[in-house]
């Protein structure tokens, strides 16, 4: 299957604002979040990418990536994840696509890269598929969350059976058990999808992708369409949307880059000097 276009979504009044951040990456170079994220998917070898943003944020935006062959996609209207994505539908012209939000960030092991990998799979199963990562229950209320069988044979992979959007712990318990996992770990969404045609013909199919749309529940119908698997990766996702996010996501990135050493000193010598602050005030 051929995977030539990308889309991030960006234009949630929450997080608009997000992408535009800067962070130090590997190389110790100063970059938006947006840019990171527009590398990450260049690192899939995949050219035509579209971000979608509010009306009024594209002179920000453009500054912010520094890439003319980005293109801006306007959601006219504040309706919701699903009609982010619909919005795109005119750029994708019934193409298969890399998708990543806009307000995450990603940091693999051993110089591994999340968007590739999930390209090479998808491109060798032909079908939709989603990265997933192993989450703690108490987290479930941040990420949709799959249900599933793994294939045989195939230690990361999982057919998927059923999609539920920020389920309790309780409908979790009930219906989205994973055989393997450890107790109170669920399979939630990585932020990250390489989606059919068929899934833009489902959510076209939702009122349009207005507002009754939710892009959960368009997955949990295109599971039950065609083949959609989900693939458990060992890199990290980062929210840089909740509390401490970005700096928890600055952090990742620095220990794993070429200022590791320096980074690592740093924290010691604040957590040293802040142990001595409270001995010194315990005495006092």
């Amino acid at each position: 299957m051929n995977i030539p276009k990308a889309v991030v979504t960006a234009a949630a009044p929450k997080q608009r604002t997000l992408a535009l951040q800067t962070v130090i990456d590997r190389d110790g170079h100063e970059k938006s979040v947006l840019r990171t994220i527009i590398e990450e998917i260049r690192r899939a070898n995949i050219d035509h990418i579209a971000v979608v943003i509010s009306p009024g944020d594209e002179a920000a935006y453009t500054r912010s990536v520094a890439d003319r062959t980005v293109q801006f996609i306007h959601q006219v209207e504040a309706s919701g994840y699903a009609n982010a994505l619909y919005s795109a539908r005119s750029f994708l012209r019934g193409e298969a696509f890399l998708h990543l939000v806009g307000d995450h960030l990603y940091v693999g092991t051993n110089g591994t890269h999340s968007s590739k990998t999930l390209v090479e799979v998808a491109s060798q199963e032909g079908c939709s598929i989603s990265a997933v990562q192993s989450t703690r229950e108490t987290q479930l209320k941040r990420y949709g969350a799959i249900g599933g069988q793994r294939l045989p044979g195939k230690q990361d992979l999982y057919k998927v059976e059923r999609v539920l959007e920020k389920p309790t712990p309780t409908e979790a318990e009930q219906s989205l058990n994973v055989s393997g996992l450890r107790a109170g770990h669920y399979l939630c969404f990585f932020g990250m999808h390489v989606l059919t045609p068929t899934f833009m013909e489902l959510l076209e199919q939702h009122s349009n992708g207005q507002k009754g749309a939710t892009v959960s529940g368009v997955l949990a119908e295109l599971a039950n369409r065609e083949q959609y698997l989900a693939l458990e990766l060992q890199s990290r996702r980062y929210d840089v949307g909740v509390k401490y996010g970005l700096f928890q996501a600055q952090l990742a990135l620095a220990l794993s880059g070429q200022d590791r050493d320096l980074v690592l000193t740093q924290l010691l010598e604040n957590l040293a000097l802040q142990r001595n602050e409270k001995s010194a005030n315990e005495t006092d």
